[in-house]
C-alpha cells in the first residue's frame, strides 16, 4: 500500500479506460513524471497507478481491451494527474 503523503491524507480514485493498451498506459504515467516499479504500478512524486486490464464485450462479436487503473495518493496531485491522464488516453473514433 502506497504511503500516506506527507501533511495530507490518502486518496483514491479508480478509473477504467477502453481501447488503449496497459503498455501504453504505464507510458502515459511515465511521461507524467512516473516510473514503473513492478509489471502493475508506476510511482510518482506523491503518487502511485496500480493498473490491470481485461477484454470486455462489446457487443456479440466484439471486444476491446478495458485497463482500469487505480491511483493513490494526496487529493491535490490526484486532481491534475487524473485529468492529465484521462486527456492523454481519450481516444476519438475515426
Amino acid at each position: 500500500m502506497f504511503p500516506p503523503v506527507a501533511g495530507g491524507g490518502t486518496d483514491r480514485r479508480t478509473r477504467s479506460f477502453r481501447g488503449i493498451s496497459e503498455r501504453l498506459a504505464v507510458r502515459y504515467l511515465e511521461n507524467l513524471g512516473g516510473e514503473r516499479v513492478d509489471d502493475g504500478a508506476v510511482e510518482g512524486d506523491g503518487w502511485r497507478a496500480t493498473l490491470s486490464a481485461e477484454k470486455v464485450a462489446i457487443g456479440p462479436s466484439l471486444s476491446l481491451t478495458e485497463v482500469t487503473v487505480e491511483f493513490e495518493g494526496d487529493d491535490g496531485t490526484l486532481d491534475s494527474l487524473v485529468e492529465r491522464f484521462a486527456q492523454k488516453a481519450m481516444r476519438a473514433g475515426g
